[in-house]
């Protein structure tokens, strides 16, 4: 059996890698790469394979930063420092390669941060000062937004930090909306205004029988995708399957070969079901308009069955 070059080579034993001194052979692999117990120079001991010894990927346990490794500089002391709100406890492990110090924030809880983002000001809490915004809050009481009128700030905040605001909607309804939301105009009311737009817009569709004339129209005039086609799904034996929905039911046209023939079948039961409901819908709106009294005790009632394996309506004048 050919021998892994990669665990086979030079004894390393007692031979220096940067801040690191070679102890002994473990016994072990990593990445099928031998790994020696080694000792760095603060006495802490760690493992290191053959391959990250070499190649100076590990020059020490994590004592020192890796920016500072190469020049032998050791990390300075932060303890007791105070960066914003947070007072630098002790030393944690190292980060990719940053010196990373564990804090206590002035609410209590401890974080973790770089020596890099505590001297930056990048870090000056454990995260409860982002979220309070007391200091540079708004003052909306009183002004209107849409049909909203704001009354008094709460204490609840979003997961951003926006405060949010008790309102008064025009209909008399009582509602909390964050600050964002009232400046940015994305919530104008209680919920009544967005109740009124879609009644309003149900009030301009024409439902028979449940079904919404408008919505087959608009059906009528879509074309083939690069998805494939409406009602058309192809199957895992590689066939298609074609089917059409009408009144909250699907109804199922055939399985077919080809794809081109599905669609062809697809398209003629589109003709008989959906063309079919709307002509015989304009043709009983004519006679309703004429005599709304004849509307009221004949609503027009259109049917879909199946015949000897094909589709067919069948309109019911009550």
């Amino acid at each position: 059996m050919r021998k892994d070059t990669r665990t086979a080579g030079k004894d390393l034993t007692g031979q220096r890698f940067g801040h690191l001194t070679v102890i002994e052979k473990t016994g072990q692999t990593e990445n099928k790469y031998r790994l020696w117990l080694c000792r760095c120079d603060c006495g802490k001991e760690i493992a290191v394979n053959t391959k990250r010894l070499k190649s100076g990927t590990v020059t020490n346990c994590g004592c020192i930063p890796r920016k500072d490794a190469r020049r032998g500089k050791i990390a300075e002391d932060l303890t007791g420092q105070v960066f914003g709100y947070l007072t630098v406890v002790r030393r944690a492990e190292n980060k990719y390669g940053r010196t990373c110090w564990l804090c206590r924030c002035e609410c209590g809880k401890e974080k973790e941060a770089t020596a890099r983002d505590l001297k930056a000001g990048k870090v000056k809490s454990c995260g409860c000062r982002s979220r309070d915004h007391s200091h540079n809050r708004v003052d909306l009481t009183g002004r209107k937004f849409g049909r909203l009128t704001a009354i008094q700030p709460l204490e609840e905040r979003d997961r951003k930090g926006s405060v949010y605001w008790k309102c008064l909607c025009d209909c008399g309804a009582e509602t909390s909306v964050t600050e964002d939301g009232l400046v940015q105009g994305s919530v104008r009311s209680c919920g009544c205004l967005k109740s009124e737009n879609q009644k309003r817009i149900g009030e301009k569709l024409h439902r028979i029988d449940g079904t919404c004339v408008e919505i087959l129209e608009k059906r009528k005039s879509r074309k083939d995708n690069t998805s494939g086609f409406r009602g058309v799904f192809k199957t895992k034996a590689g066939k298609y399957r074609v089917d059409i929905g009408f009144k909250r039911k699907r109804f199922y046209v055939g399985t077919f070969e080809s794809y081109e023939e599905a669609v062809k079948k697809r398209m003629e039961a589109e003709k008989t079901v959906h063309d079919g409901f709307v002509q015989a819908y304009y043709k009983w709106k004519e006679q309703a308009d004429r005599d709304p009294g004849w509307a009221a005790s004949h609503p027009l009632d259109f049917e879909v069955e199946k015949k000897d394996g094909s589709l067919a309506v069948r309109e019911v004048t009550k």
